[in-house]
């Protein structure tokens, strides 16, 4: 009766141990994480880019919008 007990209890240090080890391990990152935290400066960067050149042409209104539209597309690059 008593190496039961013991054999038990042994069993459920050990299952915690490893579930604490589990729980400290970090998860692993996605494989596009390093792309998806720099795409947003880029996004804006281009953005103020197409911004600027829109400023340059002097464009107002709708032809402005489709200027930019068309430049964020192209990569800021119009």
């Amino acid at each position: 009766m008593r190496f039961r007990i013991v054999v038990t209890a042994l069993m459920v240090a050990g299952l915690l141990g490893f579930t604490g080890a589990m729980a400290q391990t970090p998860a692993p990152a996605p494989a596009g994480a390093a792309d998806q935290a720099a795409a947003p400066t880029d996004k804006k960067a281009i953005a103020k880019e197409c911004s600027a050149q829109a400023d340059a042409k002097g464009l107002h209104g709708k032809a402005r919008q489709k200027f930019r539209s068309d430049c964020k597309k192209a990569g800021g690059k119009m």
